[in-house]
């Protein structure tokens, strides 16, 4: 929510300046949509030749494309949210639901993998028939809908929500290969410990990169400064301007994908060089450091006491 006063003085008067972009966000709901319904219509295929031909891998991977079901109708449903306009409830609008969606489906994989790993450990002290042919054949048509659903996210927006989208179907990929893998040296070799290994294997893969999107959404919401942005350049850049005594209070954090947001107190010589500052701070904060959602606040140090902040002028 934007509230503008049209009288330039009574801003400087307060010491105080705020300047927000807020960068659009598609959220490709459509693309979103289009993948949940392929992921969704053949997890059930999947599901029901997994149970009948004996095979974990299968039925792993058919579990998988249920998580990749659940996760793809989050993130369409978090893409359509991020669009609602800020409110007075919510003056950011609810561009962080595309967050707490990364969250939920990063913790969902992890509930997945627990699955894999046992029944994979029971499997291996208890072998069980497996039919090979079936298994491959189900497990080519599922590495085709894999592939398919990759390439129409991979063509939407990359946004933290939609790569968790696709960090699942990616996963759900090499579970298609492992299922392939297993119903091979099932029906060429007939040991069936390979197919709860390979499943074991699968779920190895999907924990690193699971957990590394955890570390990265917990990061945004414990509003840590962006993993691509150096906090100390930023500070010299915004201290070498001409007409900066000093700044301090510099916090930048991340409100969603694509919108990186500052604030920041300027101690400034005169307030009569605001503006001239104000838009050189601007353009030095997007065109080096990509931030544009900006929040700046001059102090004059003859007014204010000065404050020992770490980015001093040069």
């Amino acid at each position: 929510m934007h509230v503008h006063k049209h009288d330039d003085a009574l801003a400087l008067e307060r010491g105080e300046s705020h300047v927000h972009h807020h960068v659009g966000h598609d959220g490709n709901s459509r693309t979103l949509i289009i993948a949940l319904l392929l992921t969704l219509s053949f997890a059930v295929v999947e599901a029901v030749a997994g149970w009948w031909s004996g095979s974990l891998a299968l039925l792993a991977d058919a579990a998988h494309m249920v998580t990749d079901s659940s996760a793809l109708g989050l993130a369409a449903a978090a893409a359509w949210l991020a669009r609602r306009p800020p409110s007075m409830l919510h003056s950011y609008g609810l561009v962080r639901s595309e967050v707490l969606a990364a969250l939920f489906n990063s913790l969902l994989m992890l509930g997945l993998i627990a699955f894999i790993v046992s029944e994979a450990i029971d499997r291996i002290g208890n072998p069980r028939d497996i039919a090979g042919g079936a298994v491959i054949g189900v497990a080519v048509i599922g590495l085709g809908v894999n592939l398919a659903v990759a390439w129409v996210l991979h063509r939407g927006e990359q946004t933290l929500n939609s790569r968790a989208a696709l960090l699942h179907v990616l996963g759900d990929a090499l579970g298609s290969v492992a299922a392939i893998t297993a119903g091979v040296v099932v029906v060429t070799t007939g040991w069936t410990p390979i197919d709860p290994l390979l499943s074991l294997f699968v779920a190895a893969l999907i924990l690193v990169a699971a957990l590394r999107l955890l570390r990265e959404v917990v990061h945004v919401l414990m509003e840590g400064v962006p993993l691509h942005v150096q906090l100390d350049a930023v500070g010299r850049d915004l201290a070498a301007l001409g007409g900066v005594h000093r700044v301090h209070d510099l916090h930048v954090w991340t409100l969603s994908s694509g919108t990186i947001a500052l604030s920041a107190h300027l101690e400034i010589r005169s307030l009569d060089d605001w503006p001239a500052l104000l838009n050189a701070a601007r353009q030095t904060l997007d065109t080096r450091h990509g931030i544009r959602h900006v929040t700046l606040q001059p102090e004059v140090p003859a007014a204010v006491p000065l404050v020992r902040g770490p980015y001093p002028p040069r």
